[in-house]
């Protein structure tokens, strides 16, 4: 099972620029809105595509869906880590706690 990041760890992590946020819901849902400097990837890309986005299989990686109902940040952090990658945590709560919590956003 993958570890968990809290949203005020998250927060501090992007603050200090040593994460890198990956959304995991892609498409249209990354378009309208996602946390600040992420890069969509959804669990049918990953193979083809982490390694031009996630070069450094080391570094601290977290991944997001919507909420904890959510499947997708836990898939693709599964993937990622059956891939090598090591540093990789998933935030359970999702864009809708940190939205909630009045963080802000980007748009695509």
């Amino acid at each position: 099972m993958t570890a968990l990041i809290t949203r005020d760890e998250l927060e501090a992590a992007m603050d200090e620029g040593t994460v890198t946020v990956v959304d995991a819901l892609g498409g249209e849902y990354y378009a309208k809105q996602h946390l600040p400097g992420a890069v969509a990837l959804v669990l049918a890309d990953v193979d083809a595509q982490a390694p031009a986005l996630l070069p450094d299989r080391g570094a601290a990686i977290v991944t997001y869906c919507s909420n904890p109902a959510c499947p997708n940040s836990g898939q693709v952090a599964d993937r990622l880590t059956a891939l090598g990658y090591t540093g990789v945590r998933k935030y359970r709560e999702g864009i809708e706690d940190w939205v909630a919590a009045g963080l802000p956003t980007e748009t695509a």
